[in-house]
């Protein structure tokens, strides 16, 4: 991965409050704490997978309140802005942190993994996946496709010279073997759960 130095933050991040993730960072929490409260889970654990400006990692653990947490960052003027003295944080992207054997000793019960994807290749994809399915039971995910990306070129001016445009289809092909899809942003892995074993009951939504 490329190393996010301190110019892609000062070209993308210029209005932190029109962010997704950021500046509607309660909402983003909020809908996640609702969900899993309807379906009666709690998560113990959480991995943020790429925190950046920790806004959503810190906000998760206010709201969910898991008793272990842990984050990774590879950008250095990210990394060495946050503090969140709970949380055990770790300097390194998202292959490293999946090559990394000492990773695999725990399974978190939810990842945080927005705005991450775009940045890898289609190899890292493939190799970062199904670690990522053996070590989250649930991912909440998010990342742009290319008519996201049309939209924001057309009506808000922005570009990102850093992220590889995918579609739709693209990602989907690549997280299916991996992960089911159980609502907006929300995955559930398929190296713990099943139709049979899930603990979300809704199936008439998982695709």
């Amino acid at each position: 991965m490329k190393p996010f130095d301190q110019s892609y933050w000062d070209t993308h991040y210029q209005d932190i409050k029109t962010i997704d993730g950021i500046g509607n960072v309660k909402d983003h929490s909020r809908y996640l704490l609702a969900y899993f409260n309807i379906e009666g889970f709690n998560p113990e654990s959480m991995v943020d997978l790429g925190f950046g400006t920790g806004h959503l990692m810190k906000e998760m653990a206010r709201a969910l309140k898991p008793r272990r947490i842990e984050g990774i960052e590879p950008s250095p003027p990210a990394f060495k802005r946050m503090k969140m003295p709970k949380a055990k944080l770790h300097h390194e992207d998202l292959v490293t942190w999946a090559r990394n054997p000492a990773r695999a000793r725990w399974a978190f019960d939810l990842g945080l993994c927005t705005s991450v994807l775009q940045y890898l290749s289609d190899k890292e994809l493939k190799e970062v996946l199904p670690i990522m399915a053996k070590r989250c039971r649930y991912i909440y995910l998010t990342v742009p496709t290319d008519i996201e990306y049309k939209r924001q070129q057309s009506e808000l001016q922005f570009s990102d010279s850093w992220a590889r445009v995918r579609t739709r289809d693209q990602y989907q092909k690549l997280i299916r073997p991996h992960f089911t899809f159980i609502s907006s942003r929300i995955l559930e892995s398929k190296v713990f759960y099943d139709d049979t074993t899930t603990e979300f009951q809704d199936l008439l939504f998982r695709f």
